[in-house]
């Protein structure tokens, strides 16, 4: 999958007018029809089962905010099938629109940028179930899960859904994340997927509970482990390519601590600095051929490794430093490259420079609670991206070792280092 874009000078995409905000639309009948119609093969293929849980509290036609897991590709098919014919809007990543904004307008989406404060989001959100009476779906992980387990909830979230005072639904899937893992480069595997959807907070819910409590419920809810769930149904992933790409996810060896060494092919993970060699096989389960086996659990080798950075950042010794080529968003034309520089990324957050010396960008750490990162974004390469409603930068890290999921962790550990000391 591609995005059209167009090398322009930093200075001139700068200067670009921003477009001008236009209200949510409520979903065009006959596409909310087409995508579903769409979304059939891809259900009988993966044998699809929905299993509905107090969804007779939810009016026919009573809007409400859904909340869905974000783990594979396939998420809006099954969103589209388990919904007909309810309209819904969907919030939805501002490049998703370039080339498309009048189809995706059609469609109910809505705009933002992932992992920045957006008001506007807010208003749009209530405008479309109020004002619309059209729910909203919304992936408030706001990024795909790196390792198969739930990634962070804005700490905003219970806030907003109190001021909503909306039914909230929750749609959890099973088995997407072992058909189509983010790491594995698009390669389908032939596994079968289900879903819980789940009425789980009411208008008089969030009137009486409280924020602490109403975010204890979502993080409950948000709490899933594709590998666990793959083991305990006797799961079995059997393509001969169901390890390529891991490293993306492990990049760090636990036998000689090197980052950035190991290589996922095949059915394998190898460090190439000692040689190290685990199997990754049918049910999920990591094997190491020879000797010790640190890790069999692809979620604990990624837990070990934020314990890692997060020491880094306490010894105060975590830093990225790297060059990168820069596209730059501003609007839904096109995604502009605006040449390259360098990005650092420290406890104070990022700094982007380059573009012969026009660009200087900062944003602060307390700024991002999680970070967009992305393997191999509309085939350019791993990305790093970051910026607010205005504009925004997409990173393509020239060293290909670099790892993304790195700066994921960091971004996290320190966003939670900054709010701990705060609380303090």
């Amino acid at each position: 999958m591609t995005i059209k874009t167009k090398e322009l000078p930093y200075e001139v995409v700068a200067a670009l007018p921003r477009p001008k905000h236009k209200k949510p639309l409520r979903q065009n009948p006959a596409l909310k029809y087409l995508i579903k119609v769409l979304s059939i093969p891809a259900m009988i293929k993966t044998h699809f089962e929905l299993n509905e849980i107090n969804m007779e509290k939810l009016g026919k036609n009573e809007p409400a905010l859904i909340l869905m897991n974000h783990t594979a590709f396939i998420d809006m098919k099954i969103a589209s099938t388990v919904l007909f014919p309810r309209s819904f809007g969907i919030v939805t990543t501002i490049d998703g629109f370039i080339g498309l904004g009048p189809l995706m307008r059609l469609l109910g989406c809505i705009p933002t940028n992932k992992f920045t404060f957006d008001p506007v989001l807010i208003k749009d959100i209530i405008y479309t179930i109020r004002e619309l009476k059209s729910s909203v779906l919304m992936y408030p992980e706001a990024s795909y899960s790196f390792d198969g387990t739930a990634t962070p909830l804005p700490d905003s979230l219970a806030k907003f859904i109190k001021l909503l005072g909306a039914p909230v639904v929750m749609i959890k899937t099973n088995g997407a994340f072992q058909r189509d893992p983010l790491y594995n480069g698009l390669q389908l595997r032939k596994t079968n997927i289900n879903a819980d959807m789940e009425y789980i907070l009411s208008p008089e819910d969030t009137k009486k509970l409280s924020v602490a409590q109403i975010q204890d419920i979502l993080n409950d809810k948000f709490s899933f482990d594709a590998f666990q769930y793959q083991k305990d149904n006797n799961i079995k992933v059997t393509e001969s390519f169901r390890a390529d790409h891991l490293e993306r996810v492990l990049y760090k060896c636990p036998h000689c601590n090197s980052e950035n060494t190991t290589i996922g092919k095949g059915i394998h993970l190898t460090c190439t600095s000692c040689g190290k060699k685990y199997e990754l096989d049918e049910y999920g389960y990591m094997r190491a051929l020879d000797g010790e086996t640190v890790f069999d659990h692809v979620p604990d080798w990624y837990r070990w490794q934020r314990e890692c950075v997060k020491k880094e950042i306490e010894d105060g010794i975590y830093s990225l430093e790297c060059e990168v080529d820069i596209y730059m968003l501003v609007n839904t034309k096109c995604m502009y490259k605006v040449g390259d520089g360098h990005l650092s990324h420290s406890i104070n957050g990022f700094h982007l420079t380059g573009c012969n010396g026009k660009l200087d960008y900062v944003q602060s750490a307390q700024s991002n609670y999680s970070l967009y990162a992305d393997y191999n974004w509309y085939e350019k390469g791993d990305v790093i991206a970051f910026g607010n409603r205005n504009e925004y930068f997409y990173c393509i890290p020239k060293d290909k070792t670099v790892s993304v999921a790195k700066a994921r962790l960091a971004t996290e550990e320190i966003y939670k280092k900054i709010k701990d000391s705060k609380e303090k």
